[in-house]
């Protein structure tokens, strides 16, 4: 599935220079479910940018089945995100003006998904995370954790093999934190998807069967 070789991105602050990763070598295989951790600061999200092709690395490469995403064309880079992956994030990213199922439906346009299968699949979608009630209702008559649902829902509905999630609890108190990760573990097992989460939460951390901690750019040993 992934295989990084040295993967450092450095970034130019005022005068000085910071490596938000430093020589990172790590193997994700097909199926994993991996949990990133480490400090602030440690590049846990900027790993997890590199693994969805959202950013470049400054040296090294980023293999995914096969394919050097640091060596690919904006528009190559773009489908392959669109095929394959699946974000889900912190501040869920809906739009606020679009209804839940128009908010999973935006996942379909970019792959020429006609409108009656769009909206056919994006319910389908939201049905699986417990949503087939609340098509309708937009972002703001949802609570936070039936919004990370509908975020759910629009990461899978294109059925990605990679489900990449940056903190997707950390806006959510304790009990919901729970019924989203319930979620996040069924949609995983049922779809055979590789699940990679960035957290500080050591609780989740500690019920994944594998963890990579990050310190200062590196894979901490």
């Amino acid at each position: 599935m992934y295989e990084l070789t040295g993967v450092t991105r450095r970034y130019t602050r005022g005068k000085g220079v910071v490596d938000a990763l430093a020589g990172v070598d790590l193997t994700i295989a097909d199926g994993d479910r991996l949990v990133i951790q480490g400090p602030t600061g440690g590049g846990k999200s900027t790993l997890l940018q590199m693994l969805g092709g959202l950013d470049r690395p400054t040296a090294g490469s980023v293999v995914l089945d096969g394919v050097d995403l640091a060596k690919l064309s904006e528009a190559r880079l773009t489908r392959i995100r669109s095929e394959k992956i699946g974000f889900v994030f912190q501040g869920f990213n809906l739009i606020p003006t679009l209804t839940a199922q128009e908010n999973v439906e935006t996942a379909l346009v970019p792959l020429g998904v006609k409108r009656k299968e769009r909206r056919d699949r994006a319910a389908e979608a939201l049905a699986s995370v417990g949503l087939g009630e609340r098509l309708g209702h937009v972002p703001g008559e949802l609570s936070g954790g039936q919004q990370q649902r509908v975020a759910i829902a629009r990461a899978l509905v294109k059925q990605p093999r990679v489900l990449l999630a940056d903190e997707p609890t950390g806006n959510l108190d304790e009990s919901t934190r729970d019924e989203i990760m319930a979620v996040l573990e069924t949609q995983w097992k049922e779809h055979g998807l590789t699940f990679v989460m960035v957290t500080h939460d050591s609780h989740l951390a500690r019920q994944a069967p594998r963890v990579v901690t990050l310190r200062k750019g590196s894979v901490a040993t």
